[in-house]
């Protein structure tokens, strides 16, 4: 058990054993960031008519009374320290003075657990605790851009990504920034619990229902000359057609403009490449069929626009890191 505090697997919806999540709140953390994980893992999902909760959230401080955000909030009577003996996923958010050493108490209690096989999570500038518990020594991670020098300075060992919305090295997980947490953590629930359930959890929130690790972190909005420039309806219209054999030059006629052009307005509003927002949604609705009772590989190929069961499973695997046979298994509907 960690030292120095003054207080006392991925599982599917219907198992008795709930997933715990824990979060450290520590002096001067982002109370936004602590919003983001009561938002995905602590409150109760009643739309999605469960047998028991996704997640079971428990917040935890190194001391008795904690200020957030400089003093605007304050925590109290919340759980110490040792409540890292169960939990399953431990949460580090972000604070804004990076350069000050962490507690280490709260670095002690990272490190413990990490050695009893805990998923660690960071956000935003979480993962400079993560780098001074030793955590990411020659491991991939992520932070906000705006601190990757100070990150680089202080953690040299570390694999910098810079330009990447969140870094998945297994059972430890780091995201760039307060927004990117949200993208990280419904990245976790499609993990843990599917795409179908993500996706009500997003619809939930109002939120984009998969953004990719690897996109831009900081993309570049610049002010339409014209208002017809957002992607939102062409995005909506190709969501519509995923299993049509549709191309990025169909996406083009369909948005009146060149190939070129629609590649920089994908660049500068969702911080990918029109081919890969194409497939991601195509794997996404492939994964949602499956889950749906669909057994037929060609008949989901078909569908969501993969072409052949060879290719699905090649996209599936590569997406997920699963065959369409463990995806079924894992997430589709009970035998």
């Amino acid at each position: 058990m960690p030292q120095g505090s003054s207080q006392q697997g991925p599982t599917k919806p219907h198992r008795a054993k709930t997933h715990r999540v824990l979060v450290i709140v520590d002096e001067s953390t982002n109370p936004f960031e602590v919003g983001v994980a009561t938002e995905l893992f602590g409150l109760p999902r009643p739309e999605l008519d469960l047998p028991g909760p996704l997640y079971e959230l428990t917040l935890c401080t190194p001391a008795p009374d904690v200020r957030m955000n400089h003093g605007f909030f304050v925590m109290t009577g919340a759980p110490g320290l040792e409540a890292v003996e169960d939990a399953d996923t431990l949460i580090v958010p972000g604070r804004p003075d990076n350069v000050v050493p962490r507690a280490p108490a709260v670095l002690d209690a990272v490190r413990y657990a990490h050695a009893r096989g805990t998923r660690i999570v960071s956000f935003c500038t979480g993962s400079f605790a993560l780098a001074e518990a030793g955590l990411l020594d020659g491991r991939r991670a992520t932070t906000h851009w705006r601190w990757v020098d100070e990150f680089r300075s202080l953690h040299p060992k570390v694999l910098l990504e810079p330009d990447v919305l969140y870094v998945d090295e297994g059972e430890i997980l780091t995201a760039a920034g307060s927004a990117a947490a949200l993208d990280l953590g419904l990245y976790l629930i499609r993990r843990d619990h599917g795409a179908e359930i993500a996706n009500s959890v997003s619809r939930r929130l109002v939120f984009a229902a998969h953004r990719d690790g690897g996109q831009r972190q900081f993309v570049e909005r610049p002010v339409p000359d014209v208002p017809d420039e957002s992607l939102a309806p062409l995005l909506a219209w190709a969501q519509e057609r995923l299993g049509e054999p549709l191309t990025v030059a169909d996406l083009a006629s369909r948005a009146a403009v060149s190939p070129a052009t629609l590649h920089r307005r994908f660049r500068a509003q969702l911080g990918t490449t029109p081919l890969a927002w194409l497939t991601g949604e195509r794997v996404a609705l492939a994964c949602r069929l499956i889950e749906r009772g669909e057994t037929r590989l060609d008949v989901v190929a078909q569908r969501c626009g993969l072409g052949t069961a060879a290719n699905l499973r090649n996209r599936l695997r590569r997406e997920t890191g699963l065959t369409p046979s463990s995806y079924r298994r894992r997430f589709g509907l009970p035998a």
